[in-house]
């Protein structure tokens, strides 16, 4: 960090917006000696580590679980903090809990030979021996990908290639890229239960996994490395972040829209706030969709400086439900997915952009969060809990396409889908989510909630990075690489942060008022 009365000290970032992405980037740059000031539209922080009050209690409705947990310790180290000294982060040994409509179930644990057991018993020793397979296989691919792609700032095939020689070019065709993620399943599993389980790791990332490369598989692995749940909810992450950042100088102001960002000589100089003032800046970290910047939602003199394929397909979206409500019938673990019968259908009537018939459910129950109830129970009805039920849905929120009336339907199939399961739910409250609303609480997006789809093997690679265009002015979130989810967004904000100061001359290397030529801000 810059010594307090140093010209580094003067030098001003402003970040617009106040997710996961915006508060790293913002704490990463004031570690290393800048003025930061962070702008947040809405009333609090944390984006999608969004939080809402149901029947007087607070659910997480957005992400649930935190994966890379190294991501974080990271960030927080570089603000000389530790993550530990602010959340309470609790291992879970079951993973999450799965159904399927011919009523079989399973429990998909941490440990290896756990899951091989409990899949032996529910498919055989075939499949338990795929299991032990699929479980190396994911963890090479990780090996291979996780330094030259998720901890570099501009990756290209020919750095993941080149990273470790003629090694490096040799392992590379074991990422499996040339495979859809659905396809190397079937070469793991012969059960197509168990593909089923497997393959939506793919809607992780947004995508298909009928579409999306088989690297992609690469999240069973992160998922078995470690699973945490945060104490007292997800968003005491997003708190935590605001705290870091509060201590490390961070001058948070929510409920403070940014109507624009000012170019000047082609340089981001400053932003302009609806309200008409003006804060000028050395830099301009900007933690939203691309697509924002390209449409110039913050200023026409945006448009163009984010290199992405326009035109490229959207993650998937969602309709949620954070209710509060008794339930009996199934035992519910914290985390739960009721499979349909018909998988394909499913991502059929998702690439039609139509919601889907008969949906995989999501249930995160997260008032259970110690001893699991056995897969054979029958509990009666519980205390009022707190659930969030999520089914995937077209990011076609900007078109506003349903009716109230073809999204109650949905809810009814929904929640008759849960019945046929065992589950029952005595409704308390609840609060529904579509596209339509995620699309006003992310604009520009339809109400993607990962970015872009991940349907091709340089999909990846075509992410924005963090220098966009214009000089002083960087990108930050799920939208830019390393891509979606809580960890890999916190990835993005450090890169950004650290682009942000060393090309104001703050940064280890970099000479003061030093900066990147056109070419290397496109890469």
């Amino acid at each position: 960090m810059s010594a307090p009365g140093t010209v580094a000290e003067n030098r001003a970032v402003v970040v617009i917006g106040g997710g996961v992405g915006g508060l790293s980037a913002a704490i990463q740059a004031a570690a290393l000696g800048c003025r930061v000031t962070l702008l947040e539209r809405g009333a609090r922080v944390g984006g999608k580590l969004r939080e809402l009050e149901v029947a007087g209690r607070a659910i997480d409705s957005g992400p649930t679980v935190m994966t890379m947990r190294w991501a974080f310790d990271q960030l927080f180290a570089a603000a000389s903090k530790r993550l530990a000294d602010y959340v309470d982060l609790i291992p879970l040994e079951v993973l999450a809990r799965h159904a399927w409509p011919d009523g079989g179930r399973l429990d998909l644990f941490a440990e290896i030979e756990a899951t091989a057991s409990a899949i032996t018993s529910f498919a055989g020793p075939d499949d338990a021996a795929g299991y032990r397979r699929f479980c190396a296989h994911t963890e090479r691919i990780y090996a291979i990908v996780e330094q030259p792609f998720l901890r570099s700032e501009r990756p290209s095939v020919s750095s993941v290639v080149t990273a470790k020689g003629l090694r490096g070019a040799l392992e590379f065709a074991g990422i499996d890229w040339h495979r859809s993620m659905w396809r190397a399943l079937s070469s793991f599993f012969p059960d197509t239960r168990l593909r089923q389980l497997f393959g939506r790791y793919a809607t992780y990332y947004g995508s298909s996994p009928f579409r999306c490369p088989a690297t992609l598989n690469l999240i069973a692995h992160v998922e078995r490395a470690g699973v945490w749940r945060v104490g007292g909810g997800m968003y005491r992450l997003a708190e935590a972040l605001a705290q870091v950042g509060t201590e490390l100088g961070i001058e948070l102001r929510t409920d403070c829209e940014v109507g624009r960002v000012i170019v000047a000589d082609g340089r981001a100089v400053a932003v302009e706030l609806v309200s008409g003032e003006r804060i000028d800046a050395d830099a301009v970290v900007v933690n939203a969709a691309p697509q924002a910047l390209d449409e110039g939602r913050l200023g026409a003199e945006l448009r163009g400086c984010v290199n992405y394929e326009r035109g490229a397909a959207r993650s998937l979206s969602a309709v949620t439900w954070s209710a509060c409500a008794r339930t009996r019938g199934f035992p519910l673990a914290h985390h739960n997915v009721f499979f349909s019968a018909d998988y394909p259908a499913e991502f059929r009537s998702l690439e039609r952009g139509e919601l889907i018939d008969q949906p995989t459910i999501y249930v995160c129950a997260q008032d259970r969060l110690d001893a699991v109830e056995p897969l054979d129970a029958t509990p009666d009805w519980s205390e009022p809990e707190r659930l969030l039920i999520l089914v995937n849905a077209p990011a076609r929120g900007d078109e506003d396409p349903w009716t109230n009336a073809e999204l109650d339907a949905l809810e009814r199939r929904t929640f008759a889908a849960l019945r046929a399961a065992g589950l029952e739910l005595e409704m308390i409250e609840q609060v529904r989510t579509s596209p339509t609303q995620f699309e006003r609480l992310f604009p520009a997006t339809g109400g993607a909630l990962y970015g872009f789809a991940t349907h091709a093997m340089m999909a990846p690679f075509r992410r924005p990075r963090a220098r966009a265009n214009i000089e002083r002015l960087y990108l930050a979130g799920g939208g830019a690489h390393p891509g979606a989810g809580i960890p890999m967004v916190c990835l993005s904000g450090q890169i950004a942060g650290r682009a942000a100061a060393e090309d104001l001359g703050i940064g280890l290397g970099m000479n003061s008022g030093a900066n990147p030529s056109a070419g290397e801000r496109a890469r």
